[in-house]
């Protein structure tokens, strides 16, 4: 029985290791390894030896190091990606945060706000704060994608500022077949945007 727990948790840990610094994970992750009780003991062991951090109930993160910080905060979009598998939820990068995430303004939200087809809530890890805003599911339908990515960070931005030198700077950055793909989810995009996306899916 005690190797077949040590079997486990190697698994486990290699999974983890495997994924690399800067993983947030949740319990559900390692399934597949062991039984829920087992999981549930080695990541503990694993907190308490300093391996991985635990960020939350159910949430973990095998986190990077800086050599004079220390362990750092994981990002943002690790974190949603987490808690959208542990929640069985479906998450969008939006307002500021989107159009940084596009390169499209240096502005660092100090409020993290992703969109949500789940209930609305605020996830606060250390110094980060994470709003998830409940909508409609018109705004989720390109949830994941790249023009949703896109439609949020315009609608944050507004048409005055979606300059032609931001639709170069997309069409310079993004690869050619991500920019096409944007024409498929037009429809979901207030007629305003329309030629903006036009002139960055062009050839």
């Amino acid at each position: 029985m005690a190797k077949r727990s040590q079997s486990s948790e190697k698994a486990i840990l290699d999974r983890i290791r495997g994924h690399g610094r800067g993983w947030v994970f949740t319990p559900r992750h390692f399934l597949d390894l062991a039984s829920r009780p087992a999981i549930t003991s080695a990541l503990r062991r694993q907190t308490e030896a300093g391996t991985i951090r635990q960020l939350g109930r159910g949430l973990y993160d095998y986190p990077k190091l800086h050599p004079t910080l220390g362990k750092l905060s994981p990002t943002p979009e690790a974190l949603a990606k987490a808690l959208a598998g542990r929640d069985r939820v479906r998450l969008q990068p939006s307002g500021a945060y989107a159009a940084n995430l596009l390169g499209l303004s240096e502005q660092v939200p100090a409020k993290v706000v992703f969109l949500t087809d789940g209930p609305s809530r605020v996830v606060r890890v250390g110094p980060m704060t994470l709003q998830l805003r409940r909508t409609t599911p018109r705004n989720m339908a390109a949830a994941g994608r790249l023009s949703g990515l896109v439609i949020q960070a315009f609608r944050d931005l507004g048409p005055e500022h979606v300059t032609p030198e931001r639709i170069a700077r997309l069409r310079q950055t993004l690869p050619a077949d991500d920019r096409r793909a944007l024409l498929k989810d037009l429809t979901l995009a207030p007629e305003w945007m329309h030629r903006p996306l036009k002139e960055i899916a062009a050839s």
